[in-house]
């Protein structure tokens, strides 16, 4: 299931009509510009943009495709057990594919929808609150405090800190002078949370931090207060996410319905 609306949610392209272009045909049959991207076989290129050379090899392997397989029907390639059975899959994605772009352009919201939404659930729209800090991780308290100890007798603290780092330090971010990067503050240990939370910018730890890894001394580059995002600002992605809310909603009821008269068997 969750592959199902994944698939659909997140690009919401899924099935593409075959619109003709100004490309010719074969035997009546339109050359269409899926034709042409199934040539290019790399949607960054832009058939328009091609030299005249180009776009004229590539309609002219469209016109050798087609015609080989013109030329397959013909002579009962559908008959073919391998055809048949890569056809039976076709089929089945398709229905899948169609039907999801059918149950899709079902689901409609009302602006009030989308703002009641918002108004229920704001705190999932908030930027966190960002931590951009270095840091040097020790065994013990002592080994800490005679880091900080260094720290307070050099003159520029953050070039020392950075020397400390690459000589002491035990972390994996030891040669990059302990920088941790910008990092929303949940997902840091709580008490280097807090530890760092409490410095001023370009500052360091004046006492150690100790956590679950060991002790740390910190430097703190930079910190950014949360932010509660607009309404205006996350209306398209309020969209999004209630139009995958609806459509889980849809697939689960109609599986559980499938599920109480089909026969399924799991080896």
């Amino acid at each position: 299931m969750k592959k199902i609306v994944t698939s659909l949610v997140a690009s919401l392209v899924l099935v593409t009509a075959l619109n003709a272009g100004d490309y010719g045909s074969v035997d009546g049959d339109e050359i269409t510009k899926q034709d042409v991207s199934m040539v290019l076989q790399d949607p960054r290129i832009d058939f328009s943009k091609l030299p005249d050379a180009a776009k004229k090899q590539v309609i002219e392997q469209i016109v050798n495709r087609k015609l080989i397989a013109k030329n397959a029907i013909k002579n009962g390639i559908e008959k073919d057990p391998q055809y048949i059975e890569a056809l039976n899959g076709i089929k089945e994605d398709l229905a899948l594919q169609v039907w999801q772009k059918n149950e899709v352009e079902k689901i409609k919201f009302t602006d009030q929808d989308k703002k009641d939404f918002f108004e229920k659930n704001k705190e999932k729209f908030v930027i966190p609150e960002i931590l951009e800090a270095r840091h040097i991780l020790v065994k013990t308290e002592a080994e800490a405090k005679t880091i900080i100890n260094d720290l307070n007798k050099a003159t520029k603290k953050e070039d020392k800190f950075i020397e400390l780092a690459k000589a002491k330090s035990s972390d994996s971010t030891a040669q990059n002078g302990g920088y941790l990067g910008k990092v929303p503050s949940d997902k840091l240990v709580p008490e280097f949370t807090a530890g760092a939370r409490a410095l001023a910018k370009d500052t360091y730890s004046k006492a150690p931090v100790k956590s679950e890894f060991g002790y740390h001394v910190i430097f703190l580059k930079d910190k950014t207060v949360p932010k509660s995002l607009t309404y205006a600002e996350v209306e398209g992605k309020i969209s999004q996410i209630m139009m995958g809310n609806a459509f889980s909603k849809k697939v689960k009821e109609l599986t559980d319905e499938l599920k109480k008269d089909a026969k399924i068997v799991i080896k």
